[in-house]
């Protein structure tokens, strides 16, 4: 379970969060690559940015063949066991003032969320979503106004090509491994979005406020002429 000082976080930048993981040598360093905002379609008025905290929820899907798409890759060797108890569509079991991590098998062209299954998170309490795929129904998804981050965009629907397998997993995403319950911050504002491991938040809770303040004398100091290498020897070393 996290640091009940978990919520302490949202003063911080992804950056920050990213550059604490990082000297705490967490792998992937917290950073979930390469995902970004959904597009924005002029039909929806755009919601203002907002930078969101909250603890994962996880969903893991797997492939399977369909008559348009019959040679999916296999799954990896080290799937975990499913822990599905029955047959209900993985949106019914979002849980409340959770971002929802959803992992992909990678290569696929379809999405693995549209509009109905956005429209049932956000009804259940989910207060973001981040993609490692691709999702679909771009201006449905919009009017959610709800954080909705992924890897890319499709016009085919999640049952051409993938099945929903296990849920509150270990998934991973680039470099970094994300659990259910840790904490991930999804921030347009750096364009970014990181997840803390539940074991890490104190230990960066008490490393944010030295690396942010040393950052700022740094800034002072190269903006009133003093060079990089002087500075970072200065403050950072």
């Amino acid at each position: 379970m996290a640091s009940p000082r978990w919520k302490e976080l949202y003063k911080y930048a992804a950056c920050d969060l990213a550059d604490g993981l990082l000297k705490l040598h967490v792998p992937g360093a917290g950073f979930l690559a390469d995902i970004r905002p959904l597009p924005h379609t002029s039909r929806v008025p755009k919601p203002g940015l907002k930078k969101v905290l909250a603890p994962a929820s996880t969903f893991l899907m797997v492939p399977k063949a369909t008559k348009s798409f019959p040679n999916p890759a296999a799954p990896p060797q080290d799937l975990v066991t499913s822990n599905l108890p029955d047959s209900r569509p993985f949106a019914d079991w979002t849980e409340k003032d959770t971002i929802v991590v959803i992992s992909q098998p990678a290569g696929q062209a379809c999405a693995v969320v549209g509009g109905i299954m956005a429209v049932r998170m956000k009804y259940l309490g989910a207060q973001g979503l981040v993609v490692d795929g691709r999702v679909r129904d771009i201006t449905a998804l919009n009017e959610t106004q709800m954080p909705i981050w992924s890897k890319g965009t499709s016009i085919i629907g999640a049952g051409a090509e993938t099945k929903f397998h296990a849920r509150q997993v270990p998934v991973t995403i680039g470099q970094t491994i994300v659990e259910a319950g840790d904490i991930v911050m999804v921030d347009p504002f750096e364009n970014g979005v990181v997840a803390v491991p539940q074991g890490k938040v104190e230990e960066l809770l008490e490393l944010l406020p030295k690396l942010v303040a040393a950052d700022e004398k740094v800034i002072a100091d190269v903006g009133g002429g003093s060079s990089v290498q002087e500075a970072f020897r200065k403050y950072r070393d």
